[in-house]
């Protein structure tokens, strides 16, 4: 890397935050233009496993630029309101990931399927 490409790299990058969230990994970046103007990234970068057990990620990203950040704000504070207002704050979703695991029983909750356990283990060849 050039003197001028570092130079160009620190200028852009100039305050940064992660959240992470479970898959997901959300970026906020204040950049810098050639104008030397600054405009913020978000990006949310989310994991995938294959079925060998490598992995690779998936990015998307947003440029947010200073004349749209009032008109953002107001929507995202208004959007956010709406469904905290209509679902409250518990997060219903995890209930349908794969490894989700409901933590209690009650009368009326049908009986889980046996372990695999339990099950006889047959091979090909004995039939």
């Amino acid at each position: 890397m050039n003197m001028r490409e570092n130079e160009m790299l620190e200028k852009e990058e100039i305050f940064s935050k992660v959240l992470r969230a479970g898959r997901r990994t959300y970026f906020f970046d204040v950049r810098a233009t050639k104008a030397d103007d600054y405009y913020i990234t978000i990006t949310e970068s989310k994991k995938f496993t294959e079925e060998d057990g490598s992995f690779h990620f998936k990015k998307h990203k947003i440029y947010l630029y200073k004349e749209d950040f009032a008109a953002f704000s107001d929507i995202f504070n208004e959007m956010t309101a709406y469904v905290l207002n209509h679902k409250g704050e518990e997060v219903i979703s995890e209930r349908h990931q794969r490894d989700y695991k409901k933590e209690y029983l009650t009368e009326e909750t049908p009986l889980a399927m046996p372990a695999l356990s339990t099950f006889t283990n047959i091979d090909f060849d004995d039939i």
